[in-house]
């Protein structure tokens, strides 16, 4: 049994993996600012005894009492809506945040563990993207704050790692999806959930030919599981690589709930990707991890959590 300290653990991805964590005997101690995240994802585990909850900002000093064994870095505005809004916010969780948290795996000697994203590709010059890709950020674009808060992290890990010989992971997420998700957090299988429920128009920004890679979060945290327990301390992508256009997406959205929602088209966000495709051989051939769940199948299960609210 470890003891596993998960900033932004009342989230959408922190609590998934904080179940996960404690299925398999772990203890878990989630800290979370509540921006973005919800005790009503939690809820359920606080009377579990291997489970502690602690609301506090990890862009200011973190410090956690007792043993830990490992630190996953989870604390983050993560949707497009949010770090729009919160831009600093966005900048400060990724750097200040993610030195705290460093901070505290040292102290500890833990492992620690970066939950990075997709968006550090940027709107690629390659296809599908491999970890050893650079990709085509805009630093200072609207959607910089986020994609360069994340590659900031990611050389603070490594310096990490480098530097003090810290045992770091780096995981890099692509569209991940599922129960919990918040109705209004501006993500797409979200977006065309609600609105095709709700009868709502469909709103696709640009023409609906770009493309994502959509991941049931339950396969991305059996990823998370694998690559934490592994000892590689490069970059791996955790994603489907099963690509749809949004335009395919929200055809599928509207035929499985049978709404009579019209789709309708608006224009394309500034640097928005034209494309989104993980290369998951590492996480294949080092992890033994590949997805299970096809698209259909998680939307099923993340219309009937939407339905249900």
């Amino acid at each position: 049994m470890a003891r596993i300290v998960i900033t932004g653990g009342a989230g959408f991805l922190g609590s998934h993996l904080g179940d996960a964590l404690l299925a398999r005997g772990d203890e878990v101690v989630a800290v979370d600012n509540l921006v973005t995240g919800d005790t009503r994802n939690i809820e359920h585990n606080f009377g579990n005894a291997g489970f502690s909850f602690h609301q506090a900002d990890v862009s200011n000093y973190l410090w956690v009492p007792g043993e830990v064994d490992a630190v996953m870095h989870f604390a983050s505005p993560a949707s497009p809506i949010d770090y729009l809004e919160m831009p600093i916010q966005t900048l400060k969780v990724g750097s200040l945040g993610t030195h705290n948290s460093l901070g505290l795996a040292k102290a500890k000697d833990a492992k620690f563990f970066m939950a990075s994203t997709s968006e550090v590709y940027g709107d690629p010059l390659v296809h599908p993207q491999t970890e050893e890709y650079w990709g085509n950020v805009n630093p200072v674009g609207p959607r910089g704050v986020y994609d360069e808060a994340k590659r900031f992290a990611e050389a603070m890990t490594m310096a990490y790692h480098t530097h003090h010989g810290l045992d770091t992971r780096i995981v890099r997420i692509f569209n991940t999806y599922g129960p919990r998700m918040r109705p209004n957090d501006g993500r797409v299988v979200s977006n065309f959930i609600v609105q095709a429920l709700a009868g709502d128009p469909i709103t696709i920004y640009g023409d609906g030919t770009q493309t994502r890679s959509f991941c049931y979060v339950e396969d991305e945290v059996r990823g998370f599981l694998a690559l934490l327990d592994s000892d590689i301390n490069h970059p791996v992508n955790i994603g489907n690589p099963g690509e749809f256009t949004i335009a395919q997406l929200a055809e599928l959205v509207v035929e499985m709930i049978n709404s009579s929602s019209e789709v309708t088209y608006h224009d394309l966000p500034t640097d928005d990707p034209m494309q989104r495709k993980p290369d998951i051989t590492k996480a294949t051939e080092l992890l033994g991890w590949t997805p299970e769940i096809q698209l259909k199948e998680g939307l099923e299960r993340t219309i009937e959590y939407f339905a249900s609210l």
